[in-house]
C-alpha cells in the first residue's frame, strides 16, 4: 500500500513511513518548491518528533527556509499560514488514525493539495533527483497568537459548563485554555498529551468511542461536551443528556446560525443526510454536494465563498477563517447555545434526520471493485432513479438514496443509504445486497437488522 494518498502522505510507522521516508519527503518538497518559506508543526504521536526532525532536515538540505512551530493542533498550522509571511506549511500527523500511523499533511498557499500535487511529490521522492541548496531553520511559537485570536472572537455571554475531551491528542492543552479564557467553566477529560492515545481511539466520529465523555457530561451536569480527534481539526458534540450529536445535525445548526443574515452556498460531502440539504434550503442557501474528503470539500468551499461547509467525519469549515478548525467550531457551538437559550438536545432534536445507515464497509479485493460498482449501477434499469458518479455510484430513488464507493485505503467498498422510512431503507439495502456477490450479503443482511440509526 502506497503512503501517497489522495491529499496527504500517511502510513504505518515504521513499516511504511520512517525517518528516511520523512527526510526524502522533505527533500522532494524542497525540489518542487525551491527556496520556499514553510512553517512546520507536528502532533503528539510518539513517532512525530523524530519524523518531524527528519522532514525539516530534508527541507533545509534542499534550500527551504523553515519556521518550526513545535507541537501544535493542525488548525494552529492553518492559522499560522493565514497570517502570511510564508509560502506554505506542513505538519507531521496521522489525524484521526490509530497510534501506529503517522504521515505528513502539507499545503502551498490557501488551497489544499490535489492528486496531481501528490503524484508530483511521489515522482521526485522515488527518483531522488533532489535539489541541493542551503536552507535555514528558526522557531516560531504560534499558539499564543492562535489563542489570542480565539479570545478576541469568542466571549461567553453566559458561563456554560463544558466537558472538553481532547482524547490525549494535540488539543489537550490548547482547548481547555481557549474555553477558560473565553469565560466558560471547563471539565477536562483526557487532556494530558499522550501519543499512544491510551484513553480512547483518536477518531471521535465513531460514536462508540465516546462513552466516557458522554457519561462525564451527564455526571457533571454540563451544558455540552466536545470530543476532538488526534490533531484537533475534527469535533463531535455531546448534548447535556450525554448523547452524541450526529455531525450532520451539528452542521445544520451551524448553517442556521451563519446563513440567517447572509445566505451563501453550503458545501457538504455527498454521503451526508438530506437534513443538511434541507437546512441549507430553509435558510435560503444553495446546497452543494461534493465528493467525500477534506481536500475536495475545502477546495469547493473556497471556490464558492461559502459561509460554512462540513463533512460527516466532523470537519467544519468556516468562511471567516477559510479553513476548518475543531476548536473554533466548539466555541461557536457554545455561542449558538447561549443565543438560543435552549439546551443542545432540543436544538439538535429540531433537525430531523431520516433513517440512515452508518458507513457499511464490505471487504472487496481491488481487482473486483469496478465489477461490484457495475452491479450496483445495473439497478438503475430495474426502477426509476437518478445516477451520479461524483465518487462511486450514487442513486437517488423515490424516497431514498444509495451510495456505493471504493475505499482508497483498504480492499473494501463502502455503502451508505437513507430513506424516508425504515421500511424503505430496508428495501434499498436488500436491493443492494441482492445485486452484490454472496460474500457481501452477510454483512448487509446484518445491517438490515442493526445498521440503521435515526
Amino acid at each position: 500500500m502506497s503512503i501517497f494518498k489522495d491529499c496527504d502522505v500517511r502510513g504505518i510507522y515504521p513499516a511504511e513511513i520512517d525517518e528516511t521516508a520523512a527526510y526524502r519527503i522533505g527533500r522532494a518538497l524542497a525540489t518542487l518548491y525551491p527556496e520556499a518559506r514553510l512553517r512546520v508543526g507536528g502532533d503528539v504521536r510518539v513517532s512525530t518528533p523524530t519524523l518531524k526532525t527528519a522532514l525539516i532536515t530534508g527541507l533545509t538540505d534542499g534550500g527551504v527556509h523553515v519556521e518550526d512551530l513545535g507541537t501544535i493542533p493542525t488548525p494552529a498550522l492553518y492559522f499560522a499560514l493565514a497570517k502570511g509571511d510564508c509560502d506554505g506549511g506542513a505538519t507531521v500527523t496521522a489525524s484521526h488514525n490509530p497510534p501506529k500511523y503517522n504521515g505528513v499533511k502539507y499545503m502551498m498557499g490557501e488551497n489544499p493539495v490535489t492528486r496531481r500535487d501528490i503524484d508530483a511529490l511521489k515522482a521526485v521522492y522515488e527518483t531522488g533527483g533532489f535539489a541541493d541548496r542551503k536552507g535555514s531553520l528558526s522557531r516560531l511559537d504560534i499558539l499564543p497568537d492562535y489563542l489570542a485570536a480565539l479570545k478576541r472572537r469568542f466571549r461567553a455571554q453566559r458561563p456554560l459548563k463544558v466537558v472538553v475531551d481532547a482524547g490525549n491528542g494535540a488539543m489537550s492543552r490548547v482547548a481547555p485554555e481557549a474555553f477558560r479564557q473565553s469565560g466558560y467553566q471547563v471539565v477536562e477529560l483526557f487532556c494530558e498529551p499522550d501519543g499512544t492515545f491510551p484513553s480512547r481511539d483518536p477518531n471521535p466520529a465513531q460514536y462508540e468511542h465516546l462513552g466516557a465523555v458522554c457519561a462525564k457530561v451527564a455526571e457533571m451536569g454540563a451544558d455540552f461536551g466536545v470530543a476532538f480527534d488526534g490533531d484537533g481539526d475534527r469535533a463531535v458534540f455531546i448534548d447535556e443528556t450525554g448523547v452524541a450529536v450526529q455531525n450532520e445535525r451539528s452542521l445544520a445548526l451551524f448553517i442556521r446560525h451563519l446563513l440567517k443574515d447572509r445566505p451563501t452556498p453550503v458545501v457538504y460531502d455527498q454521503k451526508s443526510s438530506s437534513a443538511v440539504k434541507r437546512a441549507t434550503l430553509e435558510m435560503g442557501g444553495t446546497p452543494v454536494p461534493e465528493r467525500s474528503g477534506h481536500a475536495f470539500i475545502k477546495r469547493r468551499f473556497l471556490e464558492l465563498g461559502a459561509a460554512v461547509a462540513g463533512e460527516v467525519s466532523g470537519h467544519f469549515f468556516f468562511g471567516e477563517l477559510g479553513y476548518d478548525d475543531g476548536l473554533f467550531a466548539a466555541l461557536m457551538m457554545a455561542d449558538i447555545l447561549v443565543a438560543a437559550d435552549r439546551p443542545l438536545s432540543r436544538l439538535a432534536g429540531d433537525i430531523v434526520i431520516p433513517p440512515i445507515t452508518p458507513d457499511l464497509r464490505v471487504h472487496c479485493p481491488y481487482s473486483q471493485q469496478d465489477a461490484w460498482l457495475e452491479r450496483i449501477e445495473a439497478l438503475a434499469g430495474t426502477q426509476p432513479c437518478a445516477v451520479s458518479h461524483m465518487d462511486g455510484v450514487r442513486m437517488e430513488f423515490d424516497h431514498g438514496w444509495l451510495l456505493v464507493r471504493k475505499s482508497v485505503t483498504a480492499e473494501q467498498i463502502t455503502l451508505r443509504a437513507e430513506a424516508d422510512t425504515e421500511a424503505r431503507l430496508r428495501e434499498i439495502l436488500k436491493m443492494a445486497a441482492e445485486a452484490l456477490p454472496e460474500e457481501a450479503r452477510e454483512k448487509l443482511g446484518f445491517s438490515l437488522g442493526k445498521g440503521i440509526r435515526d
